[in-house]
């Protein structure tokens, strides 16, 4: 069984490397909040092993990743406290052995890529580093019908990591010399690797920024249509960790689309403000879509400019 210090280091670590993931989760039943922790506690390990080119050879991460998948699937015994306690909760959850394999694949693959050719490639990446995430979360809330909930989990987590890489693309390049952004897209509008790593902004790095935006907004309506197949207790947190991690695209937009010349990041303020007003629509509907369409910076089309405009309103004046 997960004892209490293994479940305290695990939140510790996602309190210091996932703070808006961290803001979500406190709202999730304790029965699904803990194994999150040692979730995320996890995905960290093992997102440090591949980020420590400078301090460790490529043969030395591929082997330690391979030892940290062995033992989170019981093949070996755990020498980390947090590796044991997502090996236990994994057998007790009945996360699929498949997603844990796809998201050291995933890892592995960060060792020796650091461009991806085209959106395809891209997404293949973020099956394991995102969308398999979004599956093990799913197997832990332990939904009714996971057969309905685990495409829109799949969408959810792409979102979340296209999200990311949008928002990171000078700290990607600077601090991990990685390009997430499809090489087809920067062609088609006709921006060079140089000019990122120049972080040179201009108006055809903008219309880059704005097509992989329309690909992620995308993948969160997929992806929150879907909420309403897990269970009751958990679907406000989710709901709530779409709205935050959409957030980052008013950020963007606010920017003018330029990330290249700093790294925007939601304020504690900016969190608590968009807590409550999820709550506040939650409470008047329990309806996902409904209070994403009203809450989030995510447009809907003609009919829904009324709820996105009020919402970025308060998004702007929360900065």
């Amino acid at each position: 069984m997960v004892d209490d210090d293994q479940i305290a280091r695990s939140k510790r670590i996602q309190q210091r490397t996932g703070k808006t993931f961290h803001f979500a989760t406190r709202v999730l039943p304790e029965r699904v909040r803990e194994p999150t922790y040692v979730l995320y506690a996890f995905f960290r390990v093992a997102d440090e092993v591949v980020d420590a080119a400078e301090t460790a050879p490529p043969a030395e991460q591929r082997r330690e990743l391979d030892h940290l998948r062995d033992a989170a699937l019981g093949r070996e015994e755990a020498d980390d406290p947090v590796l044991a306690a997502f090996a236990e909760m994994r057998e007790e959850h009945g996360i699929a052995d498949e997603d844990v394999e796809t998201f050291i694949e995933a890892m592995r693959s960060d060792i020796d890529t650091d461009r991806y050719e085209t959106y395809d490639d891209l997404e293949a990446y973020m099956d394991g580093s995102a969308s398999a995430v979004g599956r093990m979360m799913t197997a832990v809330m332990e939904p009714d019908e996971p057969e309905a909930a685990l495409p829109h989990a799949t969408a959810l987590g792409e979102a979340f990591q296209l999200s990311n890489f949008l928002r990171d693309v000078r700290e990607d390049v600077v601090d991990l010399d990685r390009v997430y952004l499809p090489q087809e897209t920067l062609r088609e509008y006709g921006v060079t690797e140089d000019q990122l790593k120049r972080f040179e902004f201009d108006e055809r790095v903008e219309a880059v920024m704005r097509h992989e935006l329309r690909r992620a907004e995308s993948l969160y309506k997929e992806g929150v249509a879907g909420i309403k197949y897990l269970p009751e207790d958990c679907q406000f947190a989710v709901l709530l960790a779409a709205v935050l991690y959409a957030e980052h695209h008013a950020l963007i937009r606010e920017r003018g689309f330029d990330t290249l010349s700093e790294t925007p990041s939601l304020s504690t303020l900016r969190k608590l403000k968009l807590f409550v007003r999820t709550r506040w629509a939650w409470f008047r509907s329990k309806d996902p879509e409904t209070v994403f369409r009203r809450v989030s910076c995510i447009p809907y089309g003609d009919s829904d400019s009324s709820h996105s405009g009020a919402g970025h309103g308060d998004h702007v004046a929360a900065r």
